[in-house]
């Protein structure tokens, strides 16, 4: 399931150091206050058998703001999505938004007006085509053409070859830290983003937004969706659009 987060804000720019950073710690921050045990759970062990978080996040969206080149439009009416297959994640989420006037993100203050809920897509054939709001970030082997280890910190574009084969992979694990079936395949990338780098704790992460189009049980697609694509999604990367 998914928060949608109707907010206004009198700030006319988020900067961009702050666009993505602050919403990991406000998830954890609601998840202290209002299910303290699961927050600690999540955040010291990941869920098992992969140690995953599985929950996500966008950016926050003003569509009326006024766009200006080099700089992240604020103003007005926006929305913050905030997603998670973990009913009790979003349940205690929504408990700690209803209790707040005003979110902090990253020193731009968020007014909160509405908190609903929106649930996954059916996906009953078995099918579904995302396209990401934030950039999708994935590691790969860092070996290079002739499998030497060249990088421990081999971020993959979409394009690149090794991409499929991680991205796979990623679904599949969260598939599994789920007990749903991993039989999730990549059955195409219909369209790629620019590149673009965040920084989120450890340093920049750079990725692209993608559209792909994936197969496998409805309920793996519908975790997915409320989850994200790719890796670091409680950072805010990977968000599918609605």
């Amino acid at each position: 399931m998914r928060l949608r987060v109707e907010v206004v804000t009198s700030a006319a720019v988020i900067p961009w150091p702050v666009v993505l950073s602050p919403g990991r710690g406000l998830a954890y921050d609601l998840l202290a206050r209002s299910a303290p045990e699961l927050g600690r759970r999540l955040h010291q062990e990941g869920w098992e058998p992969h140690g995953l978080v599985p929950f996500g996040h966008g950016a926050p969206v003003f569509p009326q703001a006024r766009r200006e080149r080099g700089s992240y439009a604020a103003g007005g009416k926006g929305i913050v999505e905030f997603g998670s297959p973990l009913l009790a994640v979003v349940e205690a989420w929504v408990k700690g938004l209803r209790e707040r006037e005003l979110i902090d993100w990253g020193g731009v203050a968020l007014r909160v007006v509405s908190v609903s809920p929106l649930e996954a897509p059916a996906f009953a054939d078995g099918t579904a085509r995302m396209r990401t709001a934030t950039p999708v970030v994935l590691k790969g082997s860092g070996r290079d053409e002739e499998g030497i280890r060249r990088s421990r910190q081999a971020w993959l574009l979409p394009t690149e070859p090794e991409f499929p084969v991680y991205f796979e992979g990623n679904l599949r694990r969260k598939a599994e830290t789920l007990g749903l079936d991993p039989d999730v395949h990549l059955e195409s990338v219909s369209w790629v983003g620019p590149k673009r780098s965040f920084s989120v704790g450890g340093g920049k992460k750079p990725g692209a937004a993608v559209e792909v189009a994936l197969r496998g049980a409805p309920e793996s697609l519908q975790a997915i969706w409320c989850w994200g694509l790719g890796q670091a999604n409680a950072a805010g990367f990977g968000w599918v659009m609605p």
